[in-house]
C-alpha cells in the first residue's frame, strides 16, 4: 500500500496510547484495540474498543489473567466490521500470539513485518541458532518441557541462569538462579507462567535495546536505548519486569557502533520491515548480547520521537511502503526517559489529568491492582540523571495520591476518597 491512499490505520496491542498519538501527529484517522482503555486514548481516536472496561470503583484487572489476544482480535473484528481501516500497526502482547497474528492480517493488512517474518524472530531455538551462524554474540539458551529437564538443562549452561516463561512479556516470570539450591524456587516461579521454559546463561552487564527502521534496502538504528528493569521504587514487584527506558543509552562510541551494526545485520538476515527493536545485555567488557527482537514498535517510541525529533509512524509508514530510509541527521543533545509507575498495593486512582508528563492514565476512581501498571511518565532533560530524576519526582507524587483499597467492595470507600481529593 502507497502511503498516499493511507487515510485509517488501526493500533491495536496492550498498550497503545503512544502509538495512538503518534499515528495522529502524523495524519492518520486512528482506531484502536488495546488491553486498558486509559481515558487518554479515546481523545487520539475516531473509535476505540478495549478488553477492559473502566468502571469507577471497579477493578482494572490483571494482565496475567486477564489479557487474551484472541480478544483483542475479535476486538479489531468489531471495529473494522463498521469501519473503512486500511491497515494494522503493531504495540506489544501479540509478538508471540501467531495464530492471532496470521488471522489479524487475513482480516486487515499488518502495516510492517508480515507473520511469517515475526515467527522467525520469535522462534527463539531457531533465532539463538541463526545468530551463532552469522557469528554474533547470545547468551546460551536451551528450552525444557519439565522440572527435571530444566534442573539438567542448567547444569549444562553452567550457573547462573535464567529461567524464562517461554510466553510471557515485558519480563513478567523471569528467575535467576545463582546454584542448583536457588533453581528450584526459581522454577516454579518462573513456570507460573509457562511450564516450557528457556534455560539462558546469565550475563551482567547493562540491560539495552536498540530501536531500528528496515526496508529490503537496508536498515537504519536510531538509537541505542538503557532499558530499565525490575525499579523496586516505582512499584514493579517482578525483577526483571520492565519499567521503562531512557534514550540515548550513553555508551563508547565503539560500543554504540558495534551494537548497530550488530542490529542491521539482523534486520537484513530476518527481512525486518518497518520499525523494530532489538533488546540486548551489553557485558561488563563491553560485548553487547542480543537477548530478542520486537518485531513491532516498542515502548521506546515516545522517547525517541522526542530525541531525535522524528515522527515513527510517518517514517515506518514511508519505509514499509516506498522502501525509503530515514536520514538521520541530528545529534542528541537531550535525554528522554519513560517510567512505568505500578500500583504499591491494590489502590483506588485520583485524578491524574493535571500532570502534563502523565500518560496511560486509568479513569479517576477505578481501582488499580497491586503490582499492575498506573501509569507512564515521561520527561526530557539535558542530561540523563535529570531526565530520570524528573520522572521520579512525578512518580512519587502520584504514589502519595494513591488511596488503598481493601479486598471489600470500594463503594465504602468512595466519600473518604473524595474527601481525600479535596484536601490534596
Amino acid at each position: 500500500m502507497h502511503a498516499a491512499n493511507l487515510r485509517n490505520v488501526l493500533v491495536i496491542g496492550l498498550d497503545v496510547v503512544s502509538l495512538a498519538a503518534s499515528a495522529k501527529r502524523a495524519g492518520y484517522h486512528v482506531y484502536a484495540a488495546d488491553f486498558f482503555g486509559d481515558q487518554d486514548l479515546k481523545p487520539l481516536c475516531q473509535k476505540n474498543r478495549s478488553i477492559i472496561k473502566q468502571r469507577p470503583w471497579k477493578t482494572c484487572g490483571q494482565i496475567s489473567t486477564d489479557f487474551n489476544p484472541a480478544a483483542l482480535l475479535q476486538l479489531a473484528r468489531a471495529l473494522l466490521k463498521m469501519n473503512a481501516i486500511d491497515a494494522a500497526l503493531l504495540s506489544s502482547g501479540l509478538d508471540d500470539s501467531l495464530d492471532v497474528l496470521f488471522e489479524l492480517n487475513d482480516v486487515i493488512p499488518i502495516l510492517g513485518n508480515h507473520p511469517n517474518v515475526i515467527q522467525k524472530v520469535r522462534d527463539k531455538m531457531r533465532f539463538f541458532q541463526e545468530l551463532k551462524r552469522l557469528g554474533i554474540p547470545h547468551p546460551e539458551t536451551a528450552f525444557a518441557e519439565n522440572y527435571t529437564e530444566a534442573r539438567d538443562t542448567a547444569k549444562d549452561v553452567d550457573y547462573p541462569v535464567l529461567i524464562k516463561p517461554s510466553q510471557s512479556f515485558g519480563g513478567a516470570g523471569i528467575r535467576k538462579a545463582e546454584n542448583p539450591r536457588e533453581f528450584a524456587q526459581a522454577f516454579r516461579e518462573a513456570s507460573f507462567y509457562d511450564e516450557r521454559v528457556l534455560i539462558q546463561k546469565y550475563i551482567s552487564g547493562t540491560p539495552a535495546s536498540a530501536s531500528l527502521i528496515s526496508s529490503a534496502n537496508g536498515a537504519v538504528a536510531l538509537t541505542l536505548n538503557e532499558q530499565l528493569l525490575g525499579v523496586e521504587a516505582v512499584g514493579q514487584e517482578e525483577p526483571f519486569g520492565y519499567c521503562g527506558n531512557i534514550v540515548p543509552l550513553v555508551m563508547s562510541r565503539a560500543v554504540t557502533e558495534n551494537c548497530k551494526a550488530i542490529v542491521e545485520r539482523i534486520a537484513a538476515r530476518f527481512g525486518l520491515v518497518g520499525s523494530n527493536g532489538v533488546d540486548f545485555v551489553i557485558s561488563q567488557e563491553g560485548t553487547p548480547y542480543v537477548i530478542e527482537v520486537n518485531p513491532r514498535f516498542q515502548g521506546t517510541l515516545e522517547c525517541v520521537e522526542r530525541v531525535l525529533g522524528i515522527n515513527i509512524v510517518k517514517t515506518h509508514v514511508q519505509t514499509c511502503s516506498e522502501g525509503t530510509l530515514p536520514t538521520i541527521a541530528k545529534t542528541s543533545q537531550r535525554f528522554c526517559s519513560r517510567l512505568i509507575l505500578f500500583a504499591p498495593q491494590r489502590s483506588l486512582m485520583p485524578d491524574l489529568t493535571a500532570f502534563k508528563e502523565v500518560s496511560d492514565i486509568p479513569l479517576t476512581s477505578v481501582i488499580v491492582e497491586k503490582g499492575e501498571p498506573v501509569c507512564s511518565i515521561v520527561a526530557e532533560g539535558a542530561e540523563r540523571l535529570s531526565s530520570f530524576r524528573s520522572t521520579m519526582i512525578v512518580a512519587e507524587s502520584i504514589r502519595k495520591l494513591l488511596l488503598p483499597v481493601d479486598g471489600g467492595p470500594p463503594e465504602s470507600q468512595a466519600r473518604s476518597f473524595q474527601s481525600f481529593g479535596e484536601t490534596t
